[in-house]
């Protein structure tokens, strides 16, 4: 896959057939439209292409609203889209002033002059322009004036999965992890740096690596404890981690302390990235350090049957 970040340097393409969004999480719906997206190219001897905007439209539109987390980093959104066969992805800076593009000028600039569009696949509920005043029905009737193909994604299509991004992000402030996997896919992951911890927990025959996430928009599953899997340098590894503030020894602060399992390597540094396979229960506060210990070669077991 292409990756493209300027308008000016995208290619004239012989048949680009284009899909746009923000396609946050590559989710089962999103891959629905993605699908068909890449076999409307094939059946034409195109180039599929996506178009997609960075940094996340909410962000610029509404600066002081501090909610959003999203399903995905742009890098994450990146490799999902390689995954599923795309050939070219433009990445457009999106800015207040590209959000005043009336849908004319969108269409006009962006999918004709600079993509040369032959086709348009759309879900049924793309809105572009300013104000979101493009959609569908606006499509549908300039696409003779355009000398555009456009094709809609039908609703009961996308409706019959059942997922928004919305709905992902929900079930992940629940620490409904399986769910969130069952709407995505694949499993929720993040990743991050592993960093300098308190190493309370080699004294107690659970070292953690302690993970930096990077990019303050991810979301953050729920606190608690998790099941996982963790890719490093060194390969995949079967893991259980906890997301919380350490009730027990009074942390004050939220931590993702990840333990590996039949693993004693280094890894300060280190970038990890961690698949969350499973909820396994809430954080809580023990009498002591014993207490604790005791709880955590629990978890382990519990971790152990659940990763297989």
């Amino acid at each position: 896959m292409k990756v493209i970040r300027e308008l000016s340097q995208f290619p004239e393409l012989s048949g680009a057939v284009v899909t746009s969004g923000t396609f946050d999480g590559v989710h089962v719906g999103h891959q629905k439209i993605l699908s068909r997206l890449t076999e409307a190219a094939r059946q034409s001897n195109g180039q599929s292409v996506v178009l997609t905007y960075w940094p996340h439209p909410r962000t610029v539109l509404n600066p002081e609203d501090d909610s959003l987390r999203l399903l995905s980093t742009i890098e994450e959104r990146i490799a999902a889209l390689e995954q599923l066969g795309v050939d070219y992805l433009l990445i457009l800076p999106f800015t207040k002033e590209f959000a005043q593009l009336s849908s004319e000028e969108y269409i006009q600039q962006i999918i004709l002059d600079t993509l040369h569009t032959k086709k348009l696949v759309i879900g049924y509920d793309h809105r572009f322009g300013k104000n979101r005043e493009g959609g569908f029905d606006y499509l549908q009737q300039n696409a003779a004036r355009y000398g555009l193909e456009v094709e809609e994604i039908p609703r009961q299509d996308i409706d019959e999965v059942g997922v928004s991004s919305s709905k992902i992000r929900t079930a992940l402030e629940k620490g409904e992890v399986a769910t969130a996997a069952r709407y995505l896919g694949r499993p929720y992951s993040l990743s991050g740096t592993v960093v300098q911890g308190r190493q309370l927990g080699r004294t107690i025959g659970y070292p953690t690596a302690n993970v930096q996430v990077s990019e303050k928009l991810k979301l953050i599953p729920a606190q608690g404890v998790y099941a996982a899997r963790v890719t490093t340098r060194q390969g995949e590894h079967k893991a259980m981690l906890s997301i919380g503030t350490n009730p027990t020894v009074n942390g004050t602060h939220q931590t993702i302390e990840v333990h590996l399992f039949d693993f004693n390597q280094d890894l300060y540094g280190q970038e990890i990235t961690i698949a969350f396979t499973a909820y396994l229960r809430p954080e809580a506060k023990f009498n002591s350090l014993e207490e604790l210990t005791q709880q955590l070669h629990l978890d382990q077991q519990n971790a152990l049957h659940l990763l297989g």
